[in-house]
């Protein structure tokens, strides 16, 4: 397929920046996705990459061809997006054609390539039907479908699944991967669901205010958050700030603020480790606490305010000297609320980032 590159792309709406000077590298056949707040610029850049927004400055490469200033029928990219954008009057298999019919493809071989694509997001027997007669999940596949027959060299997937109900939204991620993996596309999928763009990413970027935070895999981003941002917006955790007293090796001495005490912990982001006296903000995920206290370890001791049944575990909201505490428990633990409970944290996964 094709290898994508972005080189400083610079977008502006007047007076707004939508996109600083965004580089990224995105491999053939990696799906990739691009998380981020409202507005943090996610769609603009799809939108860049597809041509439909000409950047102010900066390049765009498939592979080594500039397409910076190519317009959108000429990259050959197939765009899935928010509202799948379906024609209402025609049928399943019009709207599926229908991009092969502007590029004059011969009858046989439209036919040939919409109902393989029909088979492959199972929607045989569907050709005649109007969009109105399909579920949500089943117009997302035929917008996935019209995507793919044109056989692009670069799907762009905006949002796709945000207007489905969670259960279906489970399954067709797993459906999207599927045929992801199977057809080896590349893919930018624009989210703004963590969740969402932790399960199915290879690799991810997340942005804030037209600027790319960081790049990595799922588990990168989650465990070595590189700052205060991307530690907050990517799943849930306890965050305190402190100062840095001591550095010993690769863990470092903090005195948490509003009486917390000291704790041990290591840098997220070893690259850019805080020094002795610096302001750092102390994270901690849910799942790393335990119940009870250890001697030399990371001891806090909490008061409940809520407990929720997950199934798999119980999640313990909790706060101690004004700060709120996120504890992940074993569904059979006896904790509730209105209750003083002592927890404990491996230095391991206290983790402290730099404020800048």
């Amino acid at each position: 397929m094709v290898r994508i590159k972005t080189v400083n792309i610079v977008k502006r709406f007047g007076n707004f920046v939508a996109l600083r000077g965004v580089s990224l590298e995105i491999k053939d056949g990696e799906f990739f996705t691009i998380l981020g707040p409202s507005g943090c610029g996610k769609t603009t850049f799809l939108r860049s990459i597809a041509g439909f927004e000409r950047v102010d400055e900066g390049k765009i490469f498939f592979d080594d061809e500039d397409v910076t200033y190519l317009p959108p029928h000429k990259r050959n990219t197939g765009m899935v997006f928010q509202n799948y954008a379906l024609w209402p009057h025609m049928t399943v298999y019009d709207n599926i054609a229908y991009g092969l019919k502007v590029r004059k493809v011969p009858k046989e071989e439209i036919d040939k390539r919409v109902k393989e694509v029909l088979k492959m997001v199972h929607l045989e027997g569907m050709e005649k039907r109007t969009p109105h007669q399909l579920s949500g999940g089943q117009q997302q596949r035929v917008a996935l479908a019209r995507a793919l027959v044109i056989n692009p060299r670069v799907l762009l997937l905006d949002e796709p699944l945000s207007n489905l109900d969670a259960k279906l939204r489970l399954e067709m991620r797993a459906e999207l991967k599927r045929l992801q993996k199977q057809l080896g596309i590349t893919t930018i999928y624009v989210t703004h669901d963590q969740e969402e763009a932790m399960s199915i990413s290879d690799r991810l970027a997340v942005m804030d205010i037209g600027v790319v935070k960081q790049v990595g895999t799922p588990e990168d981003i989650y465990n070595r958050p590189s700052d205060a941002f991307v530690a907050n917006f990517i799943g849930q955790g306890t965050f305190i700030k402190g100062n840095v007293l001591e550095i010993h090796d690769d863990k470092m001495l903090i005195e948490l603020e509003s009486g917390l005490g000291k704790v041990y912990a290591v840098p997220s982001d070893p690259t850019n480790a805080p020094k002795e006296g610096e302001t750092v903000l102390v994270t901690i995920r849910p799942e790393n606490f335990e119940l009870g206290s250890r001697k030399d370890m990371n001891n806090f001791e909490i008061d409940v305010y809520h407990v929720s049944f997950l199934g798999s575990k119980k999640r313990v909201q909790a706060e101690a000297n004004g700060i709120k505490f996120l504890v992940d428990v074993d569904p059979d633990a006896v904790v509730s609320a209105g209750s003083r409970v002592k927890v404990w944290v491996d230095p391991r996964y206290t983790l402290a980032i730099r404020i800048s």
